[in-house]
């Protein structure tokens, strides 16, 4: 599919699903999209940024709208409903941050979506946050792969989500560490 002329399609519905509802990460087509035309690169990463985002605002809907009906099951299929409460009363105390946390990391975007929802995070700010961490974190891999191709394919697939887990950790440790001195 990766070749296909309808393969940005395809990207951008598993990118938009993926946001919401569905488990499997747009990086699965993305990979073997760029490596068959490097040229694509930015197109391929601006088409997931943007079909993610837009997805993200159905996940958002889903939290705001319809938690009850459609958002706790899902956050219960994927084990996080027991910690709703708590997190809730924190969530939009940082939810910046945990919107662009769970956008660039392995952690299921979904989940921060509907939550921004649920909580009533600003729509403004899930949308700028969203872009930014959506956008990093496809053009981080769109970059990686333009520059070296299918040798890098290795590294992003088994440790780029440990090192942007580490960056963030590094990130909020040094933040944290200023806030102290």
């Amino acid at each position: 599919m990766a070749d296909h002329p309808r393969a940005l399609w395809v990207l951008a519905v598993v990118a938009f699903v993926e946001s919401s509802v569905f488990p499997i990460p747009p990086d699965v087509l993305m990979i073997p999209m760029i490596l068959a035309r490097p040229s694509r690169a930015w197109l391929v990463a601006a088409v997931a940024m943007i079909a993610s985002v837009v997805g993200g605002l159905l996940g958002y809907a889903i939290g705001a709208l319809a938690y009850e009906q459609i958002g706790q099951p899902i956050l219960e299929t994927l084990g996080k409903a027991d910690a709703m409460g708590e997190f809730n009363t924190r969530f939009n105390d940082f939810g910046f941050w945990a919107v662009l946390t769970a956008g660039i990391t392995p952690f299921p975007y979904k989940v921060i979506t509907i939550m921004s929802g649920w909580t009533g995070m600003p729509l403004s700010t899930f949308i700028i946050t969203s872009l930014i961490a959506r956008g990093l974190r496809f053009f981080l891999v769109a970059g990686l792969l333009w520059k070296f191709g299918s040798p890098i394919r290795d590294f992003i697939e088994k440790r780029l989500g440990l090192m942007t887990v580490l960056f963030v950790v590094l990130l909020f440790g040094g933040f944290y560490m200023v806030r102290l001195l």
